[in-house]
């Protein structure tokens, strides 16, 4: 059995809004405040169970107010809309940042498909 990449460097780019990743096995992930949101792990965004995601419109300008260690195994990302229920797995972390162009293109389409058109990132 393979062990999961565990991440040895996480650094918050405030300024940027991004998030900074890097793991054991060399990846890196450059993450936007924005894209986390959107896909916070969260029972607000993901819903109690399969079909009952809630699409997370707004965002653009969200930065991260604040990261905290959970345990040996996560982060808690503190978000400057009031947002700080997600709880972020280093597998969370590494799906989120190894899909970010698959999943970062379907939420423009669901967000085309709601009839929202995203705001400039100020």
């Amino acid at each position: 059995m393979t062990a999961k990449p565990r991440p040895t460097r996480i650094v918050l780019h405030q300024q940027s809004r991004t998030l900074e990743v890097a793991f054991d096995d060399d990846s890196l992930f450059n993450l936007s405040c924005e894209y986390l949101r959107v896909f916070s792990p969260s029972a607000e965004v993901r819903g109690h169970g399969p079909g009952q995601q809630v699409l997370q419109t707004g965002k653009e300008n969200v930065n991260i107010s604040a990261v905290e260690a959970v345990g040996a195994y996560a982060v808690k990302l503190i978000f400057d809309d009031g947002h700080d229920s997600g709880i972020y797995s280093w597998e969370t972390l590494y799906e989120l940042g190894s899909q970010q162009e698959a999943y970062w293109q379907a939420y423009l389409e669901e967000l085309k498909e709601a009839g929202y058109g995203r705001q400039a990132a100020s």
